[in-house]
């Protein structure tokens, strides 16, 4: 059977989502595909490049309708749909943070930030500063969370993590700073 490069992100994605990142090999990839490992190379020249593909499917899937007219609801979606894109799949948080980290994937998330905080009037000395701030919270948190999901179904705490109104707690405490230095 002859696979589109498409074909192997989906696969991917499946098997991240089964049996978590550290799962995600090139040879059980390409087991699961039923190729050759080195038959896997045509399709994704290495792991970084296929985590990067994964990181900017997830981020699609998740996309959703934007609703909010301004910067900081713009924001606050944007978070939002970024978090709950990651929650979706097994260690996806992990994957996207990745690959936006490495500058090789995910980066539409950031450049919607940036842009929401430009449109904000946020001095442009600080758009980079508060959209990094943001991400970060929105990765720690997501990472946070999605650790405490599966650990806890897995019966090892007893705690539940925090959820959505924590993280919506965060941002928002988040841009009553960034709201102080528009308004400077």
């Amino acid at each position: 059977m002859r696979y589109q490069r498409r074909d192997v992100v989906e696969r991917a994605i499946e098997v991240l989502d089964e049996y978590g990142l550290e799962s995600l090999t090139m040879r059980r990839l390409a087991a699961e595909l039923g190729l050759q490992p080195s038959a896997l190379y045509h399709h994704v020249p290495n792991k970084q490049t296929l985590l990067a593909a994964v990181a900017d499917e997830i981020l699609e899937r998740g996309k959703r309708e934007r609703r909010a007219a301004e910067w900081d609801q713009r924001a606050v979606e944007i978070c939002a749909e970024l978090r709950d894109a990651m929650l979706a799949y097994r260690d996806g948080a992990e994957v996207v943070a990745t690959a936006h980290t490495f500058g090789l994937g995910a980066g539409e998330p950031a450049e919607q930030l940036r842009k929401a905080l430009r449109d904000g009037g946020l001095p442009d000395d600080l758009v980079d500063v508060g959209t990094r701030a943001l991400l970060h919270l929105v990765f720690g948190h997501t990472a946070d969370e999605q650790a405490a999901l599966q650990a806890s179904s897995a019966g090892a705490i007893d705690r539940e993590p925090g959820g959505p109104g924590d993280f919506e707690q965060g941002i928002e405490l988040l841009l009553d700073g960034i709201r102080s230095r528009v308004r400077r």
